[in-house]
């Protein structure tokens, strides 16, 4: 699985601290943070017609991860809700747009790791695409990584950074074993998520979700375990080993570049039928309309 260039991007404008920029032109420093080390916090944000679903949940994640990696001037909401506008009015987007919001710790004086050489303030970057979900509904395939996802002794998952060399060895490794993304565990063995999404298993009719231990804290997968207990869905957050995903009844993943999408092979093992079950459909036809229905307006 390989995501597609849209052509309506060829001439997209993109948002550097107060400047809206050609998207090939170079807007960044070699010394800002998120070049020298990955030092950077970020957000995935969809819109649907005008507006922007879980921006209020996004934004606070933003902000803590920020506040928690000891980032100086953090742009308030109404900066980055502004520059967000300005970026999606610039580039005449309304619906089926993704948006990227990186928040780096700011342009150094000089090379190096220590933070005291950061002494411009934070810079704050808006990309938005003409992107529709990026999964294939018709079912995915994962392989399980040798890469494990840390735990918060090692790298707290709920700092939403940057540096996702982690994601990435993974994705390189799903790769090459013929697969559309990883299945990764924690440093337990029990499943944590895939290189970019969270993960759901459906046995009798309930669901169940790895806790946040070793992987951020999902925004869709929340909106996701809050809809279930609306529409009766049984939901439980526990350790799921590997083996439960193999005999689950249905699998999927979520996460606000993708929605809602059917996982039917894992370790070359067919999920439950190998098709998208009903479980899944019901879940993303649900989630769908509650993220058009639900956002906050901004054009």
């Amino acid at each position: 699985m390989l995501q597609r260039y849209d052509e309506r991007n060829a001439d997209i404008r993109y948002w550097v601290n107060g400047e809206l920029l050609h998207r090939s032109q170079p807007g960044l420093s070699p010394f800002d943070s998120v070049v020298q080390g990955g030092d950077a916090v970020w957000e995935g944000l969809r819109l649907y017609r005008g507006a922007v679903y879980g921006l209020t949940e996004h934004l606070a994640r933003l902000r803590r991860s920020a506040t928690a990696l000891g980032f100086a001037d953090i742009p308030d909401d109404a900066a980055i809700i502004d520059a967000l506008v300005t970026t999606l009015r610039a580039n005449e987007m309304v619906d089926g747009v993704h948006v990227r919001l990186t928040l780096t710790r700011g342009v150094k004086v000089t090379s190096g790791m220590d933070p005291r050489l950061n002494q411009a303030g934070s810079t704050l970057i808006v990309l938005a695409e003409f992107k529709a979900p990026v999964y294939d509904t018709g079912g995915l395939r994962l392989a399980t990584s040798s890469v494990r996802r840390p735990g918060p002794d090692v790298l707290d998952p709920k700092i939403h950074h940057a540096n996702l060399l982690n994601s990435i060895l993974a994705k390189i490794e799903a790769t090459a074993a013929g697969a559309d993304d990883a299945l990764m565990l924690d440093q337990r063995g029990f499943v944590a998520e895939t290189n970019a999404t969270h993960l759901f298993a459906v046995t009798g009719g309930a669901l169940a979700t790895p806790s946040t231990a070793a992987c951020p804290e999902g925004i869709t997968r929340q909106t996701v375990l809050d809809l279930a207990s609306v529409h009766g869905i049984p939901a439980v957050v526990r350790d799921i080993s590997l083996t439960e995903m193999y005999t689950a009844d249905e699998v999927f993943c979520t996460g606000t570049m993708g929605e809602i999408a059917a996982v039917t092979v894992i370790d070359g093992r067919t999920i439950g039928t190998g098709e998208v079950g009903p479980l899944t459909s019901r879940v993303a036809q649900i989630y769908q309309k509650h993220a058009a229905a639900n956002g906050v307006r901004l054009l």
